[in-house]
């Protein structure tokens, strides 16, 4: 039977057969989609990125940039756990005639869709010399909590 096609319904059991094939269609599709759902909700992963911006910019510009792209993650959903100012390095090597650049490291959980939108925008930003974002697993989230909390204590000491 093709999908739509309207049966004869001279026939009683042919009719409560193609209801019932009806009511069973739209019941797993349903299903399906609370399944898409349930999985979207939960596959918040979390991820690290650093990106390294042009030395050429002022504070205000170089916050700027970085304010831009953390709420490209807020807008997507993502929740910014940490949020760390390396400052200004040297490069391993020169990239684009620059020596060196402002680091910035972002943490977060967000779904894997909102990874490619913040890459497209790493990207095209000028301003951004390098990026690396990578999806932790469970190992590197708890060094990374360690890490933090080893910073945190060290600040309250000082």
């Amino acid at each position: 039977m093709m999908l739509g096609a309207k049966p004869d319904c001279s026939q009683a059991v042919f009719c409560y057969r193609y209801l019932r094939f009806w009511i069973e269609y739209l019941s797993l599709r349903s299903q399906i989609v609370e399944i898409k759902l349930f999985f979207n909700q939960t596959s918040m992963n979390q991820y690290e990125t650093v990106f390294i911006l042009t030395p050429v910019l002022s504070d205000v510009q170089m916050k700027e940039a970085v304010e831009k792209f953390t709420g490209i993650l807020k807008e997507e959903g993502a929740e910014i756990i940490n949020e760390e100012y390396w400052g200004l390095k040297k490069l391993a090597y020169p990239i684009q005639k620059k020596s060196t650049g402002f680091y910035q490291l972002v943490e977060f959980k967000a779904n894997p869709e909102t990874i490619a939108k913040l890459e497209l925008n790493f990207r095209r930003d000028e301003r951004v010399i390098r990026f690396l974002t990578f999806k932790m697993d469970k190992y590197a989230a708890e060094y990374a909590a360690k890490r933090r909390n080893v910073k945190s204590t060290k600040k309250e000491e000082n």
